[in-house]
């Protein structure tokens, strides 16, 4: 699943995200959902999260889902 619409990420899932050094070359990061950052129901890059370490960057692909 992807990381575009917000309702469909929640703290505590696994996912893939692309932090912004990365951008160009599309290298993935994962890492478990802390916070939320974007408050817009939908974003064509993906949803813009904090992860447990700290480390924030867009959603690509949500690996597990918790709920």
């Amino acid at each position: 699943m992807d990381g575009k619409t917000r309702a469909t990420i929640k703290p505590g899932m696994l996912v893939n995200i692309i932090l912004k050094k990365d951008q160009r070359s599309g290298e993935l990061t994962e890492g478990i959902v802390k916070d939320l950052l974007t408050s817009a129901p939908y974003h064509h890059r993906g949803i813009k999260v904090r992860l447990m370490d700290g480390q924030i960057g867009r959603v690509a692909e949500i690996i597990e889902e918790d709920f």
